[in-house]
């Protein structure tokens, strides 16, 4: 029995309970509370049930919970019910009815773990959109990793999400990556304000053998911006693949500012009164709707500020069909909640229909010091430099197991390590591990079996019951935006089979005959695989079958 069904099943009997006691159901929650406790002592499964019910219903906490408990008893699913502390329901389930966690893995295969409850939201994802100066940072090498695992998660939930990549091909950081790309096409120095590292000269080069004549030609600025931005989107766009991430939409800046759509809004602003007229620039009135402050739309010189493009840019997604637009931002954009959020009320959008995400800063340690200088890029540590250091795999998986809002050291060393110390490789093995028990399996004619009553091992028990959270996990990671949960998950059910496989024989040795028992352990084998497999699925990271 999942949790989820033995939610129904206390919830169902409660309503049978007070129906028949002269009590009205209707002051239980419309959800059981069903959770593992602690300590194994306390049973498989726990519930406070009694307790939050028992104060609506005047009737004494623990009197309700005994009258559950007796009840649920005699149900076939439940081997024993205590009373527990003020009024807590500890649960233990019988053997087989825990096999039913079993049965449910194998009907759904590679969606088990998948539920609904995004199903008919239209969700745009935006994340990474590095700015197309430079090779992909840490900053978006972390949101690539964990941006594409929240798409997933949505995505097994139920929703319909289209990756987005914004690309800002419009404003002063691209000119200034034109002028840095025409210096070093002369051999000069990068200007004071420019762009600097190897990346530059190659891509300056690049340009030169696609373009002879660049530096000569009279729009030679213009020569430089077209070949040279396209040059190097391509190479974010192929690091970003070669991580395992990509796009449905690249979405490009300029185009707002082409197709009108950026001074469509302003005028529309304007003329409904959302913008007032000061000190020669036009501001959003946003403190209106939330905002710390109110923010320049049109500046003084008469250029549109960033916010002007971002305001159409929503409307833009909202014109889509997304019902839902999260956008994946770096630690040094705080203020773009406030201001997102106040821009789609003043448009006389839901701000609820805006949710932004902020990643904190991610740091490389080495032999105990951090590591502060690419190769290539010469500031920065770039996506390339993680992966050569310590592949994909690795990478993504240190990205995703820590929770995005808080800053992250990454342990270059032992993510080299191919130990249990490394995580990845911790759960990595333990799939790999399972992969060797079947080979050996199928060498021996030995084949899943089903008599799921006979696990009735404490640690079978504490395996089966580890599956059964993954439901459970994967609708948490996706209604919080926390990937982690399911990394995290992953290396607990690492150590849970582990553990069992270390308790309990799986295989016959020698001349031992083959019994129903190996044979129901080999089936629990087969449906912790898949879980690790679809785990890792969900975080883009690999499942081996050897190591």
């Amino acid at each position: 029995m999942t949790p989820a069904a033995l939610a129904e099943l206390v919830r169902a009997t409660a309503v049978d309970v007070l129906s028949s006691r002269g009590l009205d159901p209707a002051a239980l929650p419309a959800a059981v509370t069903i959770e593992r406790p602690r300590n194994p002592e306390h049973g498989d499964y726990a519930t406070n049930l009694a307790l939050q019910t028992a104060k609506k219903l005047g009737v004494v906490p623990r009197d309700l919970a005994g009258w559950l408990a007796d009840a649920l008893t005699g149900t076939d699913a439940i081997a024993s019910v205590e009373v527990a502390g003020p009024g807590f329901l500890n649960l233990r389930l019988a053997a087989d009815a825990q096999g039913d966690i079993l049965r449910e893995v194998i009907a759904a295969g590679d969606r088990y773990g998948h539920g609904d409850q995004f199903a008919g939201t239209r969700i745009n994802l935006e994340f990474v959109s590095a700015n197309p100066t430079g090779p992909v940072h840490l900053g978006g090498t972390r949101w690539a990793a964990v941006g594409d695992a929240l798409g997933r998660i949505l995505t097994a939930n139920g929703g319909d999400v289209t990756r987005e990549y914004y690309f800002n091909d419009a404003g002063a950081q691209i000119d200034r990556f034109v002028r840095s790309l025409i210096a070093a096409a002369k051999g000069e120095p990068a200007p004071e304000d420019g762009y600097a590292g190897g990346y530059i000269t190659d891509i300056a080069a690049e340009v030169l053998r696609r373009e002879p004549t660049a530096l000569s030609a009279e729009d030679s600025h213009e020569v430089f911006r077209r070949v040279g931005v396209q040059l190097m989107f391509d190479e974010i766009k192929r690091d970003l693949h070669e991580f395992g991430t990509d796009f449905d939409v690249y979405f490009h800046e300029n185009s707002l500012h082409e197709s009108g759509a950026v001074a469509g809004i302003v005028a529309r602003l304007k003329e409904s009164g959302g913008l007032y007229f000061e000190d020669g620039a036009w501001w959003l009135r946003s403190t209106e709707f939330g905002d710390d402050k109110d923010r320049v739309v049109i500046k003084s010189d008469g250029e549109p500020a960033y916010i002007a493009g971002d305001i159409a840019y929503f409307l833009d997604k909202r014109s889509r069909g997304f019902d839902l637009c999260i956008y994946m931002l770096g630690a040094d954009h705080h203020g773009y909640i406030g201001r997102l959020k106040a821009a789609a009320a003043a448009v006389g959008d839901d701000p609820n229909a805006v949710e932004v995400l902020i990643g904190q800063m991610v740091n490389l340690v080495s032999d105990g010091k951090p590591v502060r200088m690419s190769k290539r890029a010469g500031t920065v540590i770039t996506m390339q430099d993680l992966v050569e250091a310590v592949g994909v795999d690795a990478a993504r998986y240190a990205m995703t197991r820590s929770s995005a809002d808080s800053t992250l050291d990454i342990d270059l060393d032992l993510l080299r390590k191919r130990s249990n110390d490394n995580p990845v490789f911790y759960v990595q093995y333990a799939h790999s591990r399972i992969c060797s028990v079947l080979r050996n399996a199928a060498d021996l004619g030995v084949t899943p079996g089903d008599a799921f009553d006979l696990l009735d091992h404490d640690r079978e028990g504490d395996l089966i019951r580890t599956i059964g959270e993954f439901p459970r996990v994967i609708a948490t990671a996706g209604e919080l935006r926390e990937p982690h949960r399911v990394a995290r998950y992953l290396e607990e059910l690492a150590g849970t089979y582990h553990r069992f496989y270390e308790a309990c024989r799986v295989l016959p040795r020698g001349d031992e005959e083959t019994t129903e028992l190996h044979r129901a352990r080999l089936q629990l084998c087969a449906s912790t695989k898949q879980v690790f497999a679809n785990g890792l699925a969900l975080l883009g990271v690999s499942a081996p079958e050897r190591m």
